[in-house]
């Protein structure tokens, strides 16, 4: 991962690879049959990796708003831990090859597991009516903020600061009691 989203796709090779992970050319060939496949591998995994994480923080809570904020944070948590995955993912999603639409498929898988989110806590009332498609792809994008921010400033990412900054904006997503749908 660390090379992949260090020098890009097309500048690593796989020489770089297996003298990075301490492996010969034919065991990394045992494994996997191509860099793509390796590249896959790794966007696959990272992928199955946040949605497990999601699926296992939610499924204990009841409100929407609360599950929202708990897969802000996660993300915050896995952007900071696996930078190099976010990424990759950011780096590769642009353009209309067949990497760049895998890109999109598991960025639109991850983004999808959001909608679910908001469309039940639009169908519950915790939520105001909106397209639930641009409010999950906002979240989305308001975390991978935090990660242009840390990139940016050059500061770790401080988590409690950017989770207020978060629930300040998903205060706005919040249906106040009495409210009529906006």
């Amino acid at each position: 991962m660390k090379l992949f989203a260090e020098k890009g796709y097309d500048a690593t090779s796989v020489e770089e690879i297996t003298a990075t992970v301490g492996v010969a050319k034919g065991t990394l060939y045992y494994h996997f049959s191509s860099k793509e496949e390796i590249y896959t591998f790794l966007l696959e995994e990272g992928t199955k990796l946040l949605i497990n994480n999601i699926d296992l923080k939610i499924s204990k809570l009841n409100n929407s708003i609360d599950k929202l904020r708990a897969v802000a944070l996660l993300q915050l948590r896995i952007i900071t831990k696996y930078q190099n995955l976010i990424t990759i993912y950011l780096s590769q999603v642009w353009g209309s090859n067949e990497r760049n639409q895998k890109c999109q498929k598991y960025i639109n898988d991850y983004i999808d597991k959001i909608e679910e989110i908001v469309k039940e806590g639009i169908e519950k009332g915790e939520i105001k009516d909106g397209d639930s498609g641009i409010i999950a792809s906002e979240i989305f994008a308001f975390t991978c903020a935090g990660l242009m921010f840390k990139i940016k400033s050059g500061q770790p990412l401080d988590l409690r600061k950017v989770c207020t900054e978060f629930d300040n904006m998903i205060y706005g997503l919040a249906k106040e009691r009495g409210e009529e749908n906006v």
